[in-house]
């Protein structure tokens, strides 16, 4: 008996992105690209909280492992940190994370150094960019007392802040 490919896992990454807005950006693969919502105060392992979750356009698959400066005048100016990264699963029998996108809500279960869990993305207004909520769903890796968004303030690639790649990006 064959694997379906939605069974397969997926990587995803949150990058820290301290643009013109501080905000986190989170990124799914789905059909060769990475999805992508910019979220202004980061992922929450707590359930009872609600983020919002603004889609923002499509990028490359490699654009997961960047860490760095984006130069002022450029299109996302400003310092980018990998603030998470791992692998996923849709949790959706019924329906691919595509057609999931398209209907405006999927469930995946993250596995990745800082969050892991359940997670529901549901989209709550259309136009030019969608808006969603991201939801922690109720299971072993909920935490209502955990904020990994404040108190984990380090890169899972290189071990630094933000202030350390623009410092360090800065010198080079």
């Amino acid at each position: 008996m064959g694997t379906r490919a939605e069974d397969k896992l997926r990587d995803f990454v949150i990058q820290w992105h301290d643009a013109s807005q501080r905000h986190f950006d989170v990124r799914l693969e789905v059909d060769g690209v990475l999805k992508s919502w910019a979220v202004p105060k980061g992922p929450s392992t707590d359930p009872s909280e609600k983020r919002l979750a603004i889609e923002v356009e499509d990028h490359a698959l490699d654009y997961a492992g960047f860490e760095g400066v984006i130069p002022e005048g450029k299109y996302g100016a400003g310092t980018v940190m990998v603030w998470d990264r791992g692998t996923y699963r849709n949790l959706d029998e019924q329906q691919s994370v595509a057609d999931g996108l398209r209907k405006g809500l999927i469930e995946v279960w993250l596995d990745g150094e800082k969050i892991r869990g359940g997670y529901a993305f549901k989209r709550i207004q259309d136009g030019d960019k969608p808006q969603w909520l991201l939801v922690k769903m109720r299971d072993e890796a909920a935490d209502a007392r955990r904020n990994p968004v404040s108190t984990e303030a380090r890169s899972v690639k290189s071990g630094r802040t933000l202030d350390e790649i623009r410092q360090q990006e800065a010198s080079a």
